[in-house]
């Protein structure tokens, strides 16, 4: 990955990192930031189909010559940075998430959803359909069987400095017509999907909780799908030759099916290849699956950058619990080969599928133990001017890296408002250590020369808010 800076002298640098060219950062503190809830309703088109009562598609129902125009009830969170759609009656789903100090859309959303797959024996009802966002799909693979589910929404808590509501769902389906590989009858299992949005916070905080009520242990798999499109115009995001798979997954495999994705890499050991080429949309030739090979490995973060505007969207989680990443596209031709949405009607779209699972693979099942619970904390936070993420968690996102030319830092607070210290050491010997005020539009980019006589080849970074707590601390060694 290209970590190269344009070159700047020091002193500009550090007079950037402290605001100097900012006007904003010079003028007063904000007011108090504030998190309100509203209803709203949004229209969605689709090409006219019919299901049946267990949502299975009726014979011959669709018919991609006739669109209809489909409405449904919205609530929307938002506070100073983000501007957050829910939609729970299709699917218990995020479905916008706007950056505002940017304006720009970090999730995909179709215009015109189309149904496909039908009787391929894929997915659970034998069909399917995208509409977009983030949502929960238990208790099968290939999205479940909740993805079309209305979903009964609850407000929590309600004040001005944080709105928590709920979206939740019991798996009580049984459709006889499931596909061999799936489970017919079902599983009892209960999910909540709790989301959270606080007062000058730059990121939305999710927790699945799912419950087996019952004596007796449940086979299951249970993942969270993203659709991706960060830096987006939020009337028509889409993902563009610009975006990047950003994590630390250094290995990827495919189910044989998809090989043809394989080429894109080389080996990297039996079954497995190296990611570095397919980590960008632009090199992905055609639809496919690649699955993080074993699985993350504990690592933390994953997400897109829009490499067009700088922008992106990181999930944040305790990938121990979710240790399975599935990504998926359509491939790039479905960027470079678009048409008019109501004219031509297809499912394959621009956007990057990103998947958590609680086992490594589709179809590979876990075990829900009896009268047990799962709990899934999520944060998807939202980039600025940033070129990759090397550290993440709930405070802070960091692309921290070094060479013989200096040390190169790139960051993103997720509280904005609250100014910073920045401290960046070789041994003993200080690099860097200044207050820092935070551009939430721009993002933060410091870079230093390494000191003459500094010891050590490891660089160590530490950022804590001004009164001294330590948010986040990280290191890199010197390339």
């Amino acid at each position: 990955m290209n970590r190269s800076w344009p070159r700047v002298a020091f002193a500009v640098a550090v007079l950037s990192a402290l605001g100097a060219f900012d006007a904003d950062a010079q003028a007063a503190q904000p007011a108090p930031d504030g998190v309100t809830l509203s209803d709203s309703t949004i229209g969605w088109s689709t090409a006219k189909y019919a299901t049946l009562v267990d949502n299975g598609l009726v014979e011959g129902s669709l018919d991609t010559n006739i669109i209809v125009d489909r409405t449904f009830k919205t609530h929307v969170l938002e506070n100073r940075y983000l501007k957050v759609t829910l939609l729970p009656e299709f699917g218990g789903r995020i479905l916008s998430i706007i950056y505002k100090p940017t304006g720009h859309e970090q999730l995909y959303r179709t215009e015109v959803g189309v149904p496909y797959g039908i009787k391929t024996g894929v997915f659970y009802y034998d069909w399917m359909m995208v509409y977009g966002g983030i949502f929960p799909t238990f208790p099968d693979p290939e999205h479940g069987r909740t993805w079309l589910k209305p979903w009964d929404f609850k407000v929590l808590k309600q004040d001005a400095g944080e709105v928590t509501v709920s979206m939740s769902l019991k798996d009580d389906v049984a459709y006889a017509a499931a596909p061999k590989q799936f489970g017919k009858g079902p599983t009892g299992i209960e999910a909540t999907y709790y989301v959270t949005l606080k007062a000058d916070r730059a990121a939305l905080d999710t927790r699945i909780v799912l419950k087996n009520p019952q004596s007796t242990p449940v086979d299951y798999e249970y993942w969270t799908c993203t659709t991706l499109a960060p830096g987006s115009d939020p009337q028509h995001p889409e993902t563009t030759g610009g975006a990047e798979i950003i994590g630390p997954v250094p290995a990827y495999s495919t189910p044989r099916w998809y090989a043809n994705l394989s080429e894109a890499d080389d080996s990297a050991g039996p079954g497995t290849r190296r990611f570095e080429k397919l980590r960008y949309f632009r090199n992905w030739p055609t639809m496919g699956i690649a699955y993080a090979a074993p699985d993350m490995q504990g690592g933390n973060f994953w997400g897109v950058i829009n490499h067009d505007n700088e922008e992106g969207i990181i999930r944040i989680a305790d990938n121990r619990v979710t240790p399975g990443l599935k990504m998926w596209t359509w491939g790039f031709p479905s960027f470079t080969n678009q048409t008019d949405a109501r004219k031509d009607l297809t499912p394959a779209q621009p956007y990057v599928e990103l998947w958590a699972g609680v086992s490594d693979q589709f179809f590979h099942k876990a075990s829900f133990a009896a009268r047990g619970e799962v709990s899934v904390e999520e944060t998807y936070s939202p980039t600025v001017g940033m070129r990759n993420v090397t550290d993440a968690n709930e405070h802070m996102l960091v692309d921290l890296a070094a060479d013989a030319a200096g040390v190169n830092l790139e960051f993103f607070s997720i509280e904005p408002a609250a100014p910073l210290r920045v401290t960046l050491k070789r041994g003993d010997a200080v690099l860097f250590d200044a207050p820092v005020n935070v551009d939430p539009k721009n993002g933060n980019r410091i870079s230093a020369p390494l000191a003459a006589g500094g010891s050590g080849d490891r660089i160590k970074l530490t950022i804590a808010t001004a009164a001294g707590k330590e948010l986040i601390a990280a290191e890199t060694a010197i390339k």
